[in-house]
């Protein structure tokens, strides 16, 4: 197998973008990358985008940036996983290159939501859903369905509501410190646990917002660069009455335990993270399908501080969906970017000595989940 590296990262800012159109995002943050990477002959181009078409009435993406990149003739697609659009984007350019059919790829993401009412937005979410099911008949929809678990989670184990404010505040303290972060106004944890009710008991602060942005990064063969060490991906139901055990995602499970065993290691080893947290009841559930905690245990790595700064394994340092943002195509290359800027030492909420890192994307409701696995190279102090 050939080695894959980052040599090249973009990212623009996230939030309420109205004067960029995606295609513009999608340019300005694949040339940021492309430059970084000291504009290298590209061999194709894919692009992570989930509601380009029902959004932005506008399709052919790859092509589109392949073109008013000048990159020529090349091959490129645009990959479609939900929220994880980004990741699996980002895996098929890591298995092209590794096979040795591409030596150099462009991977991009973004998503144009901020223009779009919030009814619309959340129609063009709902596909993301079995759609032909007695679920989405009855009206289910994300913050039902993330809500729906957070009440049995409670019902299972001691935590309780103040355990997701607790992710809600971590990671908007982290986003304090990240200029390209969506929200960036200090809040309290009273002020989490007293803010307005979306669906019980996730309040407004436990839900990731609509976002404009993009994310990029240039992956090539060879030593140089953040290597890439484990790629990998799974599939899980798409319906809760499906699931085996509503309480686990077994794609974020089954991706996590391939991601390990390609890299030869093991959860203990991992120095920093970026997970999906598209609610902050996700984010402990992930704690607990990562391995960072056993099954129904999660919530207690919160109250020990472990995943804040200083702790035993630091999650979402860029501010996490919940407070950097979730631009949906974007997502898992800008947890990406995030895991990459800390590995080479110049991140936003930096962890010192941060040698190998984590990003996992998921999607729909535990539909699809990527996890890869990179490192700096560098021998542990």
């Amino acid at each position: 197998m050939n080695h894959v590296t980052v040599i090249g990262t973009g990212i623009t800012q996230f939030g309420t973008l109205k004067e960029q159109s995606l295609k513009q995002l999608l340019l300005d943050a694949s040339f940021q990358a492309l430059k970084e990477a000291g504009f290298p002959k590209v061999d194709a181009v894919f692009i992570g985008n989930f509601m380009s078409g029902s959004l932005a009435n506008q399709e052919i993406l790859g092509s589109l940036i392949a073109h008013d990149l000048g990159l020529g003739p090349i091959p490129t697609a645009k990959m479609e996983g939900a929220c994880a659009s980004g990741g699996i984007a980002f895996r098929h350019a890591c298995e092209m290159i590794e096979a040795g059919v591409y030596n150099t790829v462009l991977v991009a993401g973004g998503e144009k939501m901020k223009h779009a009412g919030t009814d619309v937005v959340t129609s063009a979410i709902n596909a993301a859903m079995d759609t032909d099911s007695n679920e989405k008949a009855a009206g289910l929809s994300f913050p039902g369905f993330f809500g729906l678990l957070a009440n049995r989670y409670f019902y299972e184990t001691e935590a309780t509501k103040k355990h997701l404010a607790m992710v809600a505040l971590k990671n908007r303290n982290y986003a304090l410190n990240n200029p390209m972060a969506q929200y960036r106004d200090p809040v309290t944890l009273e002020e989490i646990l007293n803010a307005r009710m979306i669906t019980e008991p996730l309040g407004l602060f436990d839900c990731s917002p609509i976002t404009d942005g993009a994310a990029a990064v240039v992956l090539s063969r060879g030593q140089s660069g953040i290597r890439v060490i484990a790629s990998s991906q799974a599939s899980g139901p798409t319906q809760a009455q499906e699931a085996d055990d509503l309480l686990t995602f077994i794609a974020t499970k089954t991706s996590a335990d391939l991601a390990y065993a390609q890299a030869g290691l093991g959860p203990e080893d991992i120095d920093v993270i970026e997970l999906h947290d598209c609610f902050s009841m996700t984010e402990i559930l992930a704690y607990e399908a990562l391995g960072l905690a056993k099954v129904r245990e999660g919530w207690k790595l919160l109250e020990n501080g472990d995943t804040r700064h200083g702790g035993r394994i630091p999650v979402n340092t860029s501010g996490g969906l919940l407070s950097k943002g979730h631009p949906i195509g974007a997502t898992g290359l800008a947890q990406i970017y995030q895991i990459v800027e800390q590995l080479r030492g110049t991140a936003c909420n930096q962890v010192d000595g941060a040698r190998i890192g984590l990003a996992q994307n998921l999607g729909g409701t535990g539909s699809y989940s990527t996890v890869h696995i990179f490192t700096n190279g560098r021998s542990a102090e």
